[in-house]
């Protein structure tokens, strides 16, 4: 807040926080010397705070869908140097366009140690999250350890729900250990179903 922005008034701050507007009582008082100052139309100071309110509240739901969903180490496309790559151009900017997610396509990705898989991968699936969507990682391990624990406790159905909510799921299969069949039996279904076979070489 500047130093010419007065505080709301306390009972206003009050309805604010009882109707959970967290990112508009926070611009409010910044956008209200402005709106006084160009003398906004009053719809206009509406519209900008609650356009701040729902910036606030994607921002907070991108951030929450990226601590949620599992993602190893924070690759985006930002670092992501396409012409190092061995998989074409052309694939990459199709894949990135993210249409096959939307049409639940599956997509496998195989290659030696070292060649940007999971980078490219990574990237995809941040792309995914800032597009809306929802997605889970899991390590072949993690993955059928989630459905064991299901198993035993009888939150089967609960734990595939979960998982298949996601548009976008997942599944590094680098150094595959033995595993149940209900496990992976399990897991295939759902990635079928929901879009990413990812296979690591």
């Amino acid at each position: 807040m500047s130093p010419t922005a007065p505080p709301l008034p306390d009972d206003l701050v009050a309805v604010l926080k009882r109707m959970r507007l967290p990112y508009l009582r926070a611009a409010a008082p910044e956008v209200l010397v402005t709106a006084k100052a160009q003398r906004w139309d009053p719809t206009e100071v509406l519209k900008v705070l609650l356009d701040e309110e729902v910036r606030g509240r994607d921002e907070a739901t991108k951030a929450m869908r990226r601590k949620t969903a599992g993602l190893p180490a924070g690759k985006t496309f930002s670092s992501w140097r396409e012409q190092d790559s061995s998989i074409p151009a052309p694939t990459q900017q199709a894949l990135a366009t993210l249409e096959w997610v939307k049409r639940a396509e599956n997509l496998a990705i195989s290659g030696p140690s070292g060649t940007g898989k999971t980078h490219f991968v990574e990237a995809l699936a941040h792309a995914v999250i800032d597009a809306g969507m929802r997605v889970s990682w899991f390590s072949l391990e993690s993955l059928t350890a989630a459905i064991g624990r299901a198993a035993v406790d009888g939150s089967i159905t609960k734990t595939i729900t979960k998982i298949i909510r996601a548009e976008l799921i997942v599944v590094d299969l680098s150094r595959p250990r033995n595993y149940p069949d209900m496990g992976i039996g399990v897991v295939t279904g759902c990635v079928v179903r929901m879009g990413f076979w990812d296979v690591w070489a």
